[in-house]
């Protein structure tokens, strides 16, 4: 058997199911290991349920064994004497490691943050992925009309989404700090605008106000754009729904706007994105394999990277 330890927010989670569902193509048994992390105090809430999602769910005993866990006393006894037999595989780095795919027995840790371990099951994960009926159980009269308003807001215009995330970055600078600057979305707002001038923009963030502040202080009245409020953590599917249904995308250094922009289909009518990402993804960290082949990358300064085809930029 085969386990994969989930851990973090839906973003994580959803990279976590889709190495899950490459495993299972392989032929392997596999389980998911959703207690160790979410048993803690104050852990993120599992949201896979958003897409109608189940899994084989390991249980305490089966956990322990691959990783030679058990506080048995002979099994404690057994470890101080043999050393301890833990079948446990960490990535190796922070991009694409092969052996993921090749231990077995296994217990994975890990974020499995990029696109190569799945694809060339895309369409198998990209049906994974869709939202069920019961994102709308649950919820007040209010916030369920006021989603389903930005639902045909999006729908019926040329819609960018534009993740600013706050709050939990900005208390770890060290790691975040200085990478999704305004700069940054700056540039990324201006090279949408080139290519489609008739773009609206919708925000995505932990800190709505803030970030109504900021577009409010840079494009005074010339943007258009809307700010989605209304939706917190406890409710984050909802924002991934709506990004989802926007055409183009300017993400922040977050597996969540990554997924958000992953699963758009883009324009109705050419299948084309425009899908912008910071150059840089972590501060501590050397994250290569994160990037899509079909991402434009901009620099804390605002500058494009590589060579982007006119096209593209609309110039």
């Amino acid at each position: 058997m085969d386990m994969i330890r989930m851990t973090g927010g839906l973003g994580n989670q959803m990279f976590q199911y889709a190495l899950y569902l490459k495993l299972k193509s392989l032929g392997r048994d596999v389980k998911m290991d959703d207690k160790t992390q979410y048993e803690r105090e104050n852990p993120r809430p599992i949201m896979l349920w958003c897409f109608g999602i189940f899994y084989p769910q390991a249980s305490a005993e089966e956990i322990e064994v691959l990783t030679d866990g058990s506080l048995a006393f002979f099994h404690r006894v057994k470890r101080k004497i043999f050393g301890r037999k833990s079948l446990e595989y960490h990535e190796e780095t922070w991009n694409y490691d092969p052996q993921v795919l090749e231990k077995t027995p296994v217990y994975l840790t890990g974020y499995f943050q990029s696109e190569k371990y799945f694809q060339d099951i895309e369409e198998q994960v990209r049906q994974s992925f869709q939202f069920s009926e019961k994102i709308w159980e649950g919820l007040d009269d209010d916030l369920e009309n006021r989603v389903r308003g930005y639902r045909k807001k999006i729908e019926d215009s040329l819609a960018v989404s534009v993740h600013i995330r706050r709050g939990d970055y900005l208390d770890n600078e060290e790691a975040y700090g200085n990478i999704c600057t305004e700069k940054y979305y700056q540039k990324a707002i201006e090279l949408v605008r080139k290519r489609y001038p008739e773009a609206v923009f919708y925000f995505f963030s932990n800190e709505p106000a803030w970030v109504k502040k900021w577009v409010e202080r840079v494009y005074t009245k010339e943007l258009p754009f809307e700010i989605i409020e209304g939706t917190g953590e406890e409710y984050g599917y909802l924002d991934l729904f709506l990004m989802s249904r926007c055409n183009h995308h300017v993400i922040a250094n977050s597996s969540f706007s990554w997924w958000g922009a992953w699963l758009s289909l883009g324009q109705p009518e050419t299948g084309k994105k425009m899908v912008i990402a910071p150059s840089k993804w972590h501060n501590r960290q050397d994250y290569r394999d994160i990037y899509t082949g079909d991402m434009i990358k901009i620099t804390p300064k605002g500058q494009v990277l590589g060579d982007v085809a006119e096209e593209t930029l609309g110039i």
